[in-house]
C-alpha cells in the first residue's frame, strides 16, 4: 500500500496512506462536480448568456429604430452570431488559468462585428433588412455580449464545488512559489489540493495546510483517487526523460497538464513561437520600445488623465473637505520618487496620515511587519499603522488617494499603467537587470496592482514591472486599466 507523507516545518512525516479513513484534506477543498460536466455547465452558460444578449440587443434595437422585423430576423442573426462565436473558439477558452472575459474582448468583439457583416449579406438577400437598425444591434451587442458573460462565469464560480482539483508536481522554491500564488487568487479557479515531489524543500510559512500527497510515480493512483483534473510541472528533481514519460502518461488520464518553462522570468505571458523541423522556438520580444509606441503610450495617458480629472472633480472636493474635517494639515501628501532614467520626482497623494507620520516613523519601526524573522528588510509595511487617520483607512482601502496621481500623469512624471513608483529607499536596493523597469515611467497601476498590491514581495515586484516593459502594448494596458477598476470598488485590508 503507497504511504502518504505529510511535510512539516522541518521534516517529511508519515502518515495515514491514501486509502485510509484517516487522510483528510483542508475542510472545502474536496470538488464534486466532474470535470466533463464541469466543461458542459460552462459551455451552457456561456450558450444562455450569448443567446440573452442577442434577444435583448435585438429588442433595444427595435426599441430604439422601431424597425417591424420578420420573425425569421432574430432566428437567423441569433444561428449566425452563435456559429461565428463557436468559430472563434469562444466556449473553448475557459480551460485556461486565470481566463477572463477581458482577456477575450478582442475576440468577441470581432466576432461580433464578422457575425453583422455576415447577417447583413444574409439579410440583404432577402430583402428584409435595416441598416439603421442593425447598426443599433451590434453596438448594443459589443456591450452586451460581454456584461452577460461576465455575469455567467461569476454565478459558476460561486459554487465551492466548482475550482478544478489541481496539484504541483515539484516542491521546491518554484513550485512553492507557484502554490503561494495560487492561494492568493482564489479567482484562478483551482482547488490546490498539495505537492507531489519525491525530494521536496522545507515548506514555506504561506502554504497554509497543504501536503506533500507522495512521490511522482504515484501520481497516476492520486489522479483517480482525488478526482485530479490539472497537475502542474513545476521543477521537480526527476530526470528530463522521467518528467516526459510522467506527461506522456498524464496524458492517457484525461488531465489538463500545464508547465512551468524554464527561463520563466523572462518568458512573457503572450509570446511568438516558431519550429525547426519539430523543434519548438520561443521569440522574445524586444527590449526598446519603437517611437510610435512611445507617443501612442503618452496620449493614451494624456486622454485618459484629463478624462479622469474632468469626472472626478467632484470626488476630489469631497475627499479634500474630509480629510480637512477628519485631521490638522494639508490635503495632498508630497514624496520623493524615482522615475524614468533614475530620474526624482515629487509624487501627489491624498494625506491619509497624520501631518508628523514621517517625523514618527522611528517610533512605530518596531510594528514593520517585515522586521520580524522572514520579512524583507528592503520594505516598510505596517498593518493597521496608528499613524493613519480616520479617513485614511477609508482613502487607503479604496486607493482613492492615489488619485491625485493623475496630476503626475498629466505632467509627465507619471504613467497611468507602469512599474511601480519606488521611494529612494527601496530604489537602492533594485540592481542590474532590474533597472530596465524605469525604461518606462513609473504607473498609477499596473502588474504588481492587479497581481496582489502590496501583498507581492519585493524581489516579485521587479520582475513584474520588467515583464511589464519587455512586453508593452497598448492592449495590455488597456486591459490592466480595466483589470483595476474593480480593485477600487474591493476594499483591501492589508493597506489598514
Amino acid at each position: 500500500m503507497t504511504e502518504l507523507r505529510v511535510e512539516t516545518d522541518r521534516e517529511i512525516v508519515p502518515v495515514a496512506p491514501l486509502d485510509s479513513a484517516a487522510f483528510q484534506l483542508r475542510p472545502g477543498l474536496a470538488a464534486h462536480v466532474p470535470q466533463r460536466r464541469r466543461r458542459s455547465l460552462v459551455v451552457t452558460a456561456l450558450l444562455v448568456a450569448d443567446i440573452a444578449a442577442v434577444a435583448m440587443s435585438y429588442v433595444l434595437s427595435r426599441a430604439v429604430g422601431g424597425y417591424e422585423a420578420s420573425e425569421s430576423v432574430p432566428a437567423l442573426a441569433l444561428v449566425i452570431w452563435l456559429l461565428t462565436l463557436h468559430a472563434a473558439r469562444l466556449y473553448q477558452r475557459d480551460d485556461a488559468i486565470n481566463h477572463t472575459t477581458l482577456d477575450e474582448l478582442p475576440a468577441l468583439a470581432l466576432a461580433v462585428t464578422v457575425g453583422t457583416w455576415l447577417y447583413l449579406v444574409a439579410a440583404i438577400s432577402t430583402g428584409d433588412v435595416a441598416v439603421a437598425d442593425l447598426v443599433v444591434w451590434w453596438l448594443a451587442l459589443l456591450l452586451i455580449a460581454p456584461v452577460n458573460r461576465v455575469a455567467a462565469r461569476a454565478m459558476l464560480r460561486r459554487d465551492p464545488t466548482f475550482p478544478h482539483n489541481t496539484v504541483i508536481v515539484g516542491a521546491g522554491t518554484v513550485g512553492q512559489l507557484l502554490g503561494r500564488k495560487i492561494l492568493q487568487h482564489p479567482e484562478y479557479n483551482l482547488n490546490l489540493l498539495g505537492f507531489v515531489d519525491a525530494m521536496p524543500m522545507e515548506r514555506r510559512d504561506d502554504l497554509e495546510e497543504l501536503a506533500l500527497l507522495g512521490s511522482p510515480s504515484e501520481l497516476p493512483d492520486l489522479v483517480e483517487q482525488l478526482s485530479l483534473e490539472r497537475v502542474v510541472i513545476a521543477f521537480s528533481n526527476d530526470s528530463h526523460q522521467e518528467t516526459m514519460s510522467l506527461i506522456r502518461l498524464l496524458k492517457d488520464l484525461d488531465v489538463r497538464v500545464d508547465i512551468v518553462p524554464r527561463l520563466f522570468d523572462v518568458i512573457p505571458p503572450r509570446l511568438t513561437s516558431h519550429a525547426i523541423e519539430g523543434l519548438p522556438l520561443i521569440s522574445l520580444p524586444r527590449l526598446q520600445l519603437s517611437r510610435s509606441a512611445v507617443f501612442l503610450k503618452r496620449a493614451f495617458d494624456i486622454f485618459v488623465a484629463s478624462v479622469g480629472l474632468i469626472l472626478l472633480a467632484p470626488l476630489f472636493a469631497f475627499c479634500a473637505l474630509l480629510i480637512k474635517l477628519d485631521s490638522h494639515g494639508t490635503v495632498f501628501f508630497r514624496q520623493d520618487r524615482i522615475g524614468v532614467d533614475d530620474r526624482r520626482f515629487l509624487i501627489y497623494k491624498f494625506r491619509t496620515m497624520v501631518i508628523d507620520a514621517e517625523q514618527r516613523k522611528l517610533d512605530v519601526a518596531h510594528l514593520n511587519r517585515h522586521a520580524r524573522p522572514g520579512g524583507d528588510p528592503r520594505m516598510f509595511k505596517i498593518a493597521n499603522d496608528p499613524r493613519v487617520t480616520r479617513i485614511g483607512h477609508i482613502l487607503r482601502a479604496y486607493s482613492l488617494d492615489e488619485f491625485p496621481q493623475l496630476f503626475n500623469v498629466l505632467s509627465g512624471d507619471m504613467s497611468l499603467i507602469g512599474p511601480r513608483p519606488l521611494i529612494p529607499e527601496e530604489d537602492q536596493h533594485v540592481a542590474e537587470w532590474g533597472r530596465k523597469r524605469l525604461m518606462l515611467k513609473p504607473g498609477m497601476t499596473g502588474l504588481w496592482q492587479v497581481s496582489g498590491r502590496s501583498a507581492i514581495p519585493f524581489d516579485e515586484m521587479v520582475k513584474l514591472d520588467y515583464l511589464y516593459v519587455t512586453t508593452w502594448s497598448l492592449s495590455g494596458d488597456c486591459q490592466l486599466l480595466l483589470q483595476t477598476l474593480p480593485l477600487v470598488f474591493r476594499a483591501d485590508r492589508n493597506t489598514h
